[in-house]
């Protein structure tokens, strides 16, 4: 089987890439060959049984996304995006890479005669917008109040309708932030969430722009991949036309997310955490949703963290591997 993860270096595409590498299946079924695609090169290596390809190139320019599709891989992975804030502070750029690229992927695989590959989407809880709910179900509308999610949510519109039309496989994932993310903060307005926890297990000051009793959803690098695998292995069936899910994760307060830090850390690593506040920041973060009822997602067999604890000492098993 073939495989292609467009957004391969990133955080989630990498962690995505090292597992089906590691594995060398996706669900039953032998990987043969990975293609990385990005704009800067990824730096997963292959095995003697996964060869693994490596591409840059931009996701906006159709002739490159022609070529992309041209070896037909069997399962697709759409994880190339520009962030939330740089969409936000940037129109053209966001429409150009999120909506653009998104449809010259789809127009590609459809322009390919009897090819049908999976495609798994990456969409974002950005797609909601306040008022919200308690917790919000399956059946809440999708209106965003960010240009990310209008984005995204265009995005899920045009995969069930190219999945109804039998032009591909699509299953739409709708990622909670993901924290705690490694290596060096990004521009999407979300950062602070890894930074407050991954910065002070570093050593390192961390800058809080938001109140504690700011409550999001999140999920851990791990149940990313695992959301990933799953999509790209599930039947589609059951889905029916409807086929963008919001992932199951945990809903905590900053203030929580700062305890279970003390908790498993130490408080010395909390004193690390300086409150500086950020009024576009907050802005942003005041239309985000805070909690999800995800049963249609469990209810496909979609698996998220027990425990915010559980997340910070995953990550910090994986910083003492990458020392």
């Amino acid at each position: 089987m073939k495989v292609l993860i467009i957004g391969g270096a990133g955080m989630v595409g990498r962690n995505l890439a090292e597992a089906l590498v590691a594995s060398g299946r996706l669900g039953d079924r032998a990987v043969s060959e990975v293609t990385l695609f990005d704009v800067v090169p990824a730096a997963t290596q292959g095995t003697d049984a996964v060869a693994v390809r490596v591409m840059t190139g931009d996701i906006s320019d159709r002739a490159t996304v022609d070529a992309l599709v041209a070896d037909r891989p069997e399962v697709i992975f759409h994880l190339a995006a520009i962030v939330s804030g740089e969409a936000e502070a940037d129109f053209d750029k966001g429409y150009r890479i999120n909506l653009d690229g998104t449809r010259h992927l789809f127009e590609a695989i459809r322009a390919e005669a009897g090819y049908h590959p999976r495609v798994v989407y990456t969409s974002s809880i950005a797609v909601f917008g306040a008022p919200f709910p308690e917790a919000i179900g399956d059946e809440f509308i999708t209106a965003p109040m960010t240009s990310y999610g209008a984005q995204k949510m265009i995005g899920e519109l045009l995969l069930n309708d190219y999945s109804r039309r039998g032009i591909l496989d699509g299953v739409g994932i709708r990622l909670p932030t993901i924290v705690v993310r490694p290596g060096k903060p990004n521009k999407a307005a979300s950062g602070f969430f890894s930074g407050i926890i991954r910065e002070p297990l570093a050593g390192l000051e961390a800058v809080l722009p938001v109140d504690d009793d700011v409550r999001h959803w999140v999920a851990s690098p791990a149940s990313a991949t695992g959301f990933l695998i799953h999509a790209a292995t599930m039947d589609t069936g059951p889905l029916g036309a409807r086929r963008c899910l919001t992932m199951p994760g945990l809903s905590v307060t900053v203030g929580e997310m700062i305890a279970a830090l003390g908790e498993v850390a130490g408080e010395d690593k909390v004193a690390l955490i300086k409150r500086q506040p950020d009024a576009t920041i907050r802005g942003i973060v005041a239309g985000w949703p805070r909690n999800f009822d995800a049963a249609r997602a469990t209810g496909a067999g979609f698996v998220a963290d027990a425990s915010f604890q559980d997340i910070i000492r995953a990550h910090i098993r994986d910083m003492e591997t990458a020392g």
